[in-house]
This record gives C-alpha cells, sequence and structure tokens, in this order.
C-alpha cells in the first residue's frame, strides 16, 4: 500500500485558496478515480474537487469550514502498489507537509499562508511574537481571529500564545472542530444589540466569498470613476422592431444588453489598454476579450465569462447571456465558465438604477455599469426640445492600471457604436 496526497486545486487564474465547504467522504471510504471528494468554494466558484486515485481515504487533514491556499493538502488515500519501503517517504513528504520544522520561529515564518499574512498586514500583527495552534505550531487564521476578537495584539517584545484549542491531535482537530470562514477575520464579529423583532440571519459561505473579493479589491485597487450619458433612441427603435420575431425564430430574447456588451467588445479592440491587469511590477494587457457579465441569485452574485466576445455576433453573445443565465439559476454553473474574464460588464439596469459605482472585479482593470435606459426631454441641436431614450454608462478603473484619458476615449467609443445603431448599419447576425 502508498499513501498518496489530494491537494487544493486551482479552480481560476487568480484564485489564491479555496474553503471545504462539504466532505463529500468519510475516513475509510472506498473512492475511485474522478469520484467527488469534497465541495470546495472560492471567491469565484463553487467546485467539486475529484479524487485523484482510486483507494480508501486515510486521513482527511481539513475540516469543512477551512480555507487553505492552492497546493496545501486536504486529504490522504491509502493506493495498491507499493511496498513498506516506498511507503516511508511518502510518509515523511506527508508529514513535513504539516509539521513544522524544529526552529519554530523559521517554520512558521516559511509556512504562513496568504490568509495569514494577510490578515497580519491588516491589523499590524506581528507573526513572529505569535504561538500558534496548529500542527508543528504553525499559525492559522483561527489563531489571528482569536487574537483580534481578544485585543491581545503583539508589541515588539511580547510573546503572545494563541487560545489554545481543547487537547486532541491536530489533523483531527482539523477534521472535528469548524474554523472560522476568511472574512469574518477581515470583519471581526461586532456586538450589536438584538431587539425584540430584529431577524438574525446568518452569513453564508458565498456572501462571505463575495465579501471578501470585494474588500480585497477596494483595499487594493484604487478606485476612479467617470460616466457618460447615451442617447439610446435608435437602439431602443432598432431592437423593439426585431424582438417578437426574434423571439419566435431564435427561441431566447433579444435583449438590449447584448448590444453593450457588443459594443464594449468593439471598444476594446480599440483601446486595449483598458483589457488589462495589475501584476505588481507590470501591467498584463490581455489580447483575448472575454467579457464577464454579473448574473444575481436571490442571495449571491456570480461573474460568468463570455469568451472571445469580439468574434462573436449581437445573436450569439444574446445566446450566451441566456445560457449563462440558466446555468446560474439552475445550479449548473461550472467553474470554467467563471475563468479567463478580462473586463466585466454589469447590467444594473435591469432593477432600474440610473447610475451607481461598481467595484471592480479584482484583478481586471476596469468595470462597466449599464444602467437603465429612461426616457428624458433633451435639447436637441436644432434647439428644440425632444423626449428621447437616455442611458448612463458608469465606469470603474483601477487608476494603477489606468487613466481618465484613455477611459473617456473609451466610454466615447462605446457612446458612439450605440448611438449609431440602427436597422441600416447594424446587424444582429
Amino acid at each position: 500500500m502508498a499513501i498518496e496526497q489530494i491537494k487544493m486545486p486551482q479552480l481560476g487564474e487568480s484564485v489564491t485558496e479555496g474553503t471545504i465547504s462539504k466532505w463529500l467522504v468519510s475516513v475509510g471510504d472506498k473512492v475511485n478515480k474522478y469520484d467527488p471528494l469534497a465541495e470546495v468554494m472560492t471567491d469565484k466558484v463553487n467546485a467539486e474537487v475529484p479524487s485523484s486515485f482510486t483507494g480508501v481515504i486515510k486521513e482527511l487533514i481539513a475540516g469543512e469550514g477551512d480555507t487553505l491556499a492552492v497546493g496545501e493538502i486536504i486529504c490522504t488515500i491509502e493506493i495498491e502498489g507499493g511496498n513498506a519501503g516506498e511507503q516511508k517517504p511518502v510518509e515523511q513528504k506527508t508529514e513535513a507537509a504539516v509539521t513544522a520544522p524544529a526552529d519554530a520561529d523559521q517554520g512558521n515564518k516559511a509556512r504562513y499562508s496568504p490568509a495569514v499574512l494577510k490578515i497580519s498586514q491588516e491589523h499590524g500583527i506581528d507573526l513572529t511574537l505569535v504561538s500558534g495552534t496548529g500542527a508543528g505550531g504553525r499559525i492559522t487564521r483561527k489563531d489571528l481571529l482569536k487574537l483580534i476578537e481578544s485585543g491581545t495584539i503583539p508589541v515588539a517584545g511580547q510573546k503572545v500564545e494563541a487560545p489554545q484549542q481543547p487537547a486532541a491531535p491536530a489533523a483531527k482537530e482539523a477534521v472535528q472542530q469548524p474554523v472560522s470562514a476568511p472574512t469574518q477575520a477581515v470583519a471581526p464579529a461586532v456586538n450589536i444589540p438584538v431587539a425584540p423583532g430584529d431577524v438574525e440571519i446568518p452569513v453564508t459561505g458565498i456572501r462571505k466569498a463575495i465579501a471578501a473579493n470585494m474588500l480585497r479589491s477596494k483595499h487594493e485597487a484604487p478606485h476612479a470613476w467617470t460616466m457618460v450619458e447615451v442617447d439610446a433612441t435608435n437602439l431602443v427603435e432598432y431592437r423593439n422592431a426585431l424582438k417578437d420575431e426574434f423571439k419566435k425564430k431564435e427561441g431566447f430574447n433579444l435583449t438590449f444588453f447584448a448590444f453593450f456588451v457588443k459594443a464594449v467588445a468593439q471598444a476594446l479592440k480599440e483601446f486595449p489598454q483598458i483589457n488589462s491587469m495589475w501584476a505588481g511590477d507590470k501591467i498584463i494587457q490581455k489580447k483575448d476579450i472575454n467579457l464577464s457579465i454579473a448574473v444575481a441569485t436571490d442571495d449571491a452574485l456570480f461573474v460568468p465569462v463570455i469568451k472571445n466576445a469580439d468574434e462573436k455576433t449581437i445573436k450569439g453573445i444574446a445566446r450566451e447571456i441566456s445560457e449563462l443565465a440558466v446555468k446560474v439559476r439552475t445550479g449548473k454553473l461550472r467553474s470554467e465558465d467563471m475563468q479567463g474574464g478580462t473586463f466585466t460588464v454589469n447590467n444594473t439596469g435591469s432593477f432600474g438604477s440610473v447610475q451607481s459605482m461598481g467595484i471592480i472585479n479584482y484583478p481586471q482593470a476596469a468595470i462597466l455599469q449599464v444602467e437603465s435606459i429612461v426616457k428624458r426631454p433633451v435639447v436637441m441641436n436644432n434647439g428644440m426640445i425632444a423626449v428621447r431614450d437616455i442611458v448612463n454608462l458608469c465606469m470603474s478603473l483601477d487608476h494603477r492600471v489606468l487613466d481618465g484619458l484613455v477611459c473617456g476615449r473609451f466610454l466615447a467609443s462605446v457612446k458612439e457604436i450605440i448611438e449609431n445603431t440602427s436597422k441600416s448599419n447594424t446587424s444582429i447576425y
């Protein structure tokens, strides 16, 4: 017999960690290759982790609620094959992954997870002054959360012991006790008086993940905001003349949003700087134009991606919008449907908004809010007043990557495309 490891997979380009939301197996269970082992939640998607081997579950290293960095071991599997001589190195490898070296300070310093580093930076915690309760003295997210909640954040020259868990082997403890979700460390529990009639609503795992990603975006990306007003009268007339016949022929709706997504894709080809991401010491300008679109459910927000949107017709984009929305609302959205986005277009107008400032979908450089189309009196070039269909396009940008000049030109391009949309110069096929 030999022992093999299952590690936290990377479920997206910018995903650095995942939370075990539910184990689908127990110790001693027989599993086949590709059988689902656990449900994992990230800030972008929920997905199942499949088994890479056929064998018997030996140990669940992580517990439900635990958040682990990509590449960390979540469980081990005993598989047939190998001999006693081969088993020892594998066991040593497993032990090395969960046990700190004898020099605790050096070991912990080398094994701080991204989440632990983030919490320590946000709260000014000197990690060299903290004794962890994890395997081999490793500092865990829960250790830091308890220090923050207790108000005993260490200062120079003062060693602080993290609050101890009930005595139990470290690995087993992780399985038996739920661990605080990552965003609780960013926003510690607040004592708010609860009056009679108040309703306490538990924060779901996906809501915590959304909160963590939004907080990261606001903390890391210096947001700026700009808006243009667009006369969409010609677009409204053109789309309304086509929508009934289109629905009868194609079987799905021709929405206004499809025209805006197509216009954004065209403008991104003209201004590729907008289609970029911040990468610390460099800016990555993406070749493919993959547009993330926000789709909401009652309690969550998902951002599936329309790949190579610039190569698709308005009809093709409308079809993808319809299909992705159905996947979201029926729980059939896959992790690959959420990956690769380079710019986000959000249809805030669908619920009547006329002006909003979106939070950038990290690590993208900008997000565009398409607001509600409303009828307004407008002074025309001849001085006459006419009722026109007007829509606001609101853009949030990462000022590390983009400046107002290029964003203004980009919005002007989108505006021109929308205002010139008509039967004579715009094909939906």
